[in-house]
């Protein structure tokens, strides 16, 4: 295993040279004030005079990215979760801490109800955080593979995936191909990444298996770091886009994320005010047009572009691990009307409607 995973980042390693780490950063969800939207994490100063409660208001769908769905789907995650159901890699006893408006956890939860694993969810309080107060990792996702604490959505996907399809390989023995590399960012501020987090740490019999056709691996792993990189980035100029837009997409995170009385009331309005604010910085910061919706609709005309015609996914029959992030990162939309027009708008649809199928009916057991 030692073998393989070295042999694994020294190909990685030289992505170094050409992925400076001061343009990317790790993933996950963090209160605004340290980290705003993304680079595969959230990363911008809000220079507004928010308090400490306004600012964690701030972050759900700013820092956590700006990022919802509907209560239906929540409804049939959390029933699956709690269903012992057999599954393959049933041994493991999985939970989950997050943000539920995250889009990096909406990506977790994509990829375990795909695959059919059963897990617990628990809901961080976006002030306090003490449910996570026992980690010196301040960030959601984590995920609690029994004694095994896993950072960063993307780390995650690739090692359960691993794990998954490896024979019998323990998660002690997988997270350790996922060093930490620590730099400083263009700020100064130092932060933490996985060079090579989207790769699956598999030996060459088991990774044929996975990717029987040539560029298969390349492809997955160039667009699961497009979805992070950026897709991402157009959620929250879009979720926020007018101040209606923005009020209503507080309320939903009021109703659905784990605020007190007092804490509800000053992110949905203070919140929602920062937060139109911040998006318009956001948009410049990214180049984005004045329309963002237009951004939205090419980003995602250029995912169905590349699955092309005669795939169903971009993993041909099934969705593969790109399928689920960039569905991930789209669903916390729902119920906003900025998914509305992408649907609308966009070639998505027909796509968007297997993935829903395929993670509901938890097609990846098989």
């Amino acid at each position: 295993m030692a073998a393989r995973c070295g042999r694994a980042l020294t190909k990685v390693g030289w992505t170094l040279l050409d992925s400076p780490l001061s343009t990317r950063a790790g993933t996950g969800g963090r209160l605004l004030g340290t980290r705003t939207l993304f680079t595969g994490g959230s990363r911008a100063r809000t220079g507004l005079a928010l308090s400490r409660t306004a600012a964690t208001g701030a972050f759900l769908l700013g820092g956590g990215l700006g990022l919802y769905h509907t209560v239906k789907r929540w409804q049939q995650q959390q029933h699956f979760a709690q269903e012992p159901q057999k599954a393959e890699g049933d041994a493991l006893k999985l939970i989950l801490y997050q943000y539920k408006t995250c889009p990096f956890c909406s990506k977790v939860r994509a990829f375990l109800d795909y695959h059919g694993l059963p897990y617990e969810i628990v809901e961080v309080n976006p002030v306090m955080r003490k449910e996570i107060k026992w980690s010196t990792y301040r960030k959601v996702p984590i995920l609690m593979v029994d004694e095994v604490q896993l950072n960063d959505s993307s780390v995650i996907i690739s090692s359960i995936k691993s794990h998954l399809v490896s024979n019998g390989k323990s998660m002690s023995e997988i997270i350790r191909c996922y060093p930490e590399v620590k730099s400083k960012n263009d700020s100064g501020k130092e932060v933490v990444e996985h060079m090579n987090k989207y790769w699956v740490m598999l030996d060459e019999a088991e990774l044929l298996q996975l990717y029987p056709e040539k560029g298969q691996q390349k492809e997955e792993m160039k667009w699961r770091q497009w979805a992070d990189d950026w897709l991402v980035h157009l959620i929250s100029p879009n979720v926020y886009r007018t101040t209606a837009e923005a009020l209503a997409s507080f309320d939903y995170i009021v109703r659905e994320g784990k605020f007190s009385s007092f804490e509800g009331f000053f992110a949905k309005y203070v919140g929602a005010a920062a937060m139109f604010l911040i998006s318009k910085r956001l948009k410049h910061r990214h180049n984005l047009q004045d329309d963002v919706r237009q951004d939205l609709y090419k980003a995602v005309n250029d995912w169905i572009a590349a699955i092309g015609k005669k795939r169903k996914f971009m993993g041909g029959e099934q969705p593969n691990l790109a399928d689920l992030s960039v569905f991930g990162v789209l669903r916390v939309m729902e119920g906003l009307q900025a998914f509305e027009d992408m649907m609308n708008n966009t070639k998505v649809k027909h796509w968007y409607r297997r993935m829903e199928t395929a993670t509901h009916d938890h097609q990846g057991r098989q």
